[in-house]
């Protein structure tokens, strides 16, 4: 299946919206509660258009034993490089700036389309916990849950090619917390993945809950997307010099190698064991 249709939003194409995103005049107007860092809900306005927007200074970020003070905003940032790189358009405009607050991450915001049909387990649509021991069709298994009085029940995540996508550019960018919140289907038939701040690490780091394929065969597509993406991170590339700028030389050597790894393998990678696989609580 192919990716969907880039959908300029409302008129401006991805490279306005970086434009917006980069030079607009931002406006807070509140804080994203429950976040481990400082995120503030804003408007970035420029040439008569306006937008909302996630602004995420680095001075909000709490330091973290296995990554470099102040580098999330950074990480954020190649995270959406890298899904360009794809051609799959999985993560939101994302550009690195000064703010009220000083050098941040900005992102376009995606307000999350509305599913009628989502579970009521307090879980975002794509995922579920079911008593069944097995998935059913449409499903794939993620592991056995605690579920409160000594219960368990079956997480499970969607057979969808879009979430098949992202697990793959989740094994590129070594992302260390892929939480259920952190998916937003958006109108359009889009889905996009946010909070990409703990990724690129030069160690296995890879937890989430898009486990469903784990060592399943690549699909053609993502053999084919990994491909471009081995030969547009060769030194001096474009993509790999805007890449230097926001990781390390060690995290862009990893990157490579996670690549080649996987088109040697051809099979989406299996939990490691040296790690915890699954983010608690998923959402």
């Amino acid at each position: 299946m192919p990716a969907p249709e880039r959908i300029p939003s409302r008129g401006l194409t991805e490279a306005g919206l970086r434009t917006l995103l980069a030079e607009g005049e931002l406006t807070v107007l509140g804080q994203v509660r429950g976040a481990s860092n400082a995120v503030l809900y804003c408007t970035v306005a420029y040439e008569g258009e306006e937008r909302r927007c996630v602004y995420k200074p680095v001075a909000g970020e709490q330091p973290l034993w296995d990554f470099p003070d102040g580098t999330l905003a950074q990480r954020e940032v190649a995270a959406y490089e890298i899904s360009e790189a794809t051609g799959w358009g999985l993560v939101p405009p994302t550009v690195l700036r000064e703010g009220p607050y000083g050098r941040g991450m900005c992102q376009l915001w995606i307000e999350a389309e509305p599913d009628a049909e989502a579970p009521a387990h307090g879980l975002p649509p794509l995922l579920a916990l079911v008593e069944d021991e097995e998935p059913g069709d449409g499903w794939k298994a993620v592991g056995f849950a605690e579920v409160g009085e000594g219960k368990t029940a079956l997480l499970v995540h969607a057979d969808d090619s879009r979430l098949r996508r992202l697990a793959v550019l989740d094994a590129v960018i070594n992302n260390g917390d892929r939480k259920g919140g952190h998916l937003l289907p958006a109108p359009g038939g889009r889905l996009y993945g946010i909070d990409h701040g703990v990724t690129f690490n030069a160690d296995d780091k890879l937890r989430t809950l898009l486990w469903g394929w784990a060592g399943e065969p690549l699909t053609p597509e993502a053999v084919e997307v990994l491909a471009l993406l081995s030969a547009g991170l060769e030194p001096g590339t474009a993509l790999a010099t805007r890449l230097a700028d926001l990781i390390t030389t060690a995290e862009l050597d990893a990157l490579r190698g996670r690549v080649a790894g996987l088109r040697e393998a051809g099979r989406h990678p299996q939990p490691s064991g040296e790690w915890p696989a699954i983010p608690w609580p998923p959402v």
